[in-house]
């Protein structure tokens, strides 16, 4: 990375509908803006835009608790209709206490209520799911872009998580195209000579936490431009944000 970067907020998205193209709403919106995407950019999108256009839009009306939901839809005083939702999206139950269902989803990610959200999705009762597979929804907004504009920028899909003893939410990457997700310096020294032995920075997760400083959650912009990230930036789409997740058997809380 360069010694200094910028991040802007792409204004003027619409409201995202079932298959829209992202990638070709959003090159309209910073063409309309005055920001030209170039080879070394980072696009930063929100998942809730990328569910939206991939149909994961759930209503609430449509779903039928099973007797495990009802269960806990009990024990944690929620909706069995949202919690069944929650058990259809999960591979397994980590933790269910104080309201919370601490789940891991499908597709490997640790999280609250398999990520599954009510903001920004018109409409009541309705909610939004996570992508089926965030890395190849990045690798087809990438290629969208490409088709678009002739240049392949890196693609970051984007979610908030909450972190164990941390207080807060900070976003994190769900799926990336076009980028190295993590930059290892195992090896390398500091200034002191001293050899690194577990310094493996997740880039990924650093630039989606970074966009969301220039987004507001209400103000309609779920997309943010990073400029001076280049040296991340690879041509091809990469291992994607699967790479980050840990191993079981690296795992000391599992």
């Amino acid at each position: 990375m360069s010694g200094r970067i910028e991040i802007v907020a792409v204004p003027g998205i619409p409201e995202i509908t079932e298959g829209e193209k992202v990638g070709a709403t959003l090159v309209t919106a910073a063409r309309e803006a005055g920001l030209g995407l170039t080879e070394g950019d980072v696009v930063v999108v929100s998942q809730k835009i990328v569910s939206k256009a991939e149909g994961r839009v759930v209503a609430l009306a449509d779903v039928n608790p099973g007797e495990r939901a009802e269960e806990l839809a009990a024990e944690l005083e929620r909706d069995a209709r949202f919690v069944q939702l929650v058990l259809d999206e999960s591979a397994r139950v980590v933790r269910a206490e104080r309201g919370v269902l601490i789940v891991e989803t499908s597709s490997g990610w640790v999280c609250a209520n398999a990520g599954i959200d009510t903001s920004n999705v018109p409409g009541d009762d309705m909610v939004a799911l996570l992508p089926l597979d965030a890395d190849a929804s990045a690798c087809r907004i990438r290629g969208e872009i490409h088709a678009a504009t002739g240049g392949a920028p890196a693609v970051v899909i984007s979610d908030s998580f909450g972190r164990p003893w941390r207080i807060g939410q900070t976003d994190v990457a769900i799926g990336c195209a076009g980028l190295e997700p993590v930059a290892d310096w195992r090896g390398r020294t500091d200034r002191e000579g001293r050899v690194l032995e577990a310094t493996i920075p997740a880039i990924a997760d650093e630039l989606a936490a970074a966009a969301d400083l220039a987004r507001d959650k209400a103000s309609g912009s779920p997309v943010a431009l990073i400029r001076g990230c280049d040296r991340q930036v690879i041509a091809e789409d990469g291992p994607g944000a699967a790479s980050l997740r840990r191993a079981e058997a690296d795992d000391l809380f599992r």
